[in-house]
């Protein structure tokens, strides 16, 4: 079964409608995954995603009101097979707390061809078509994923 840790800043937009995505397009796909998400940052620990999140997920079939946001794990590199940034930011507070050995994180949009985009931007502080984009990238990102389990 492949592991897979999508991470962002808090844990509340984007890694969680990255879980929810792919685990829905990895089971739609015969896939069997292990998917969680995570932050850099604790500020929203225990917290369930940003509702904007949960309904534009909700929209297109995703389920994600449950999750519960939690934060990156030194063990983490050890216990998943990818660790996925959602930006360059997210990235770089990665590499500062990799251990040395286990999974090295990367951008997870390097999984999406087509988009000409390199990061998920944070909707956070935007509208509503924030999250549709996201969700847009994120979906893109998971099938290039998905395409290389083959």
């Amino acid at each position: 079964m492949t592991r897979l840790l999508f991470v962002c800043l808090g844990n509340i937009c984007r890694s969680p409608t990255a879980e929810a995505v792919f685990r829905g397009r990895a089971k739609a796909a015969g896939h069997q995954v292990l998917v969680s998400s995570a932050g850099t940052m604790d500020w929203h620990v225990g917290k369930h995603p940003d509702p904007r999140a949960i309904a534009a997920a909700a929209k297109r079939g995703y389920q994600m009101s449950r999750l519960q946001a939690q934060v990156v794990q030194v063990s983490d590199f050890s216990e998943f097979d990818y660790i996925l940034a959602m930006d360059r930011q997210n990235l770089a507070d990665l590499e500062q707390i990799y251990p040395g050995t286990g999974t090295r994180p990367r951008l997870f949009l390097d999984y999406a061809t087509h988009t000409g985009q390199f990061e998920v931007p944070d909707p956070y502080y935007g509208g509503e078509d924030g999250f549709s984009e996201v969700l847009d990238l994120i979906e893109a990102a998971s099938d290039g994923l998905l395409s290389t389990f083959d």
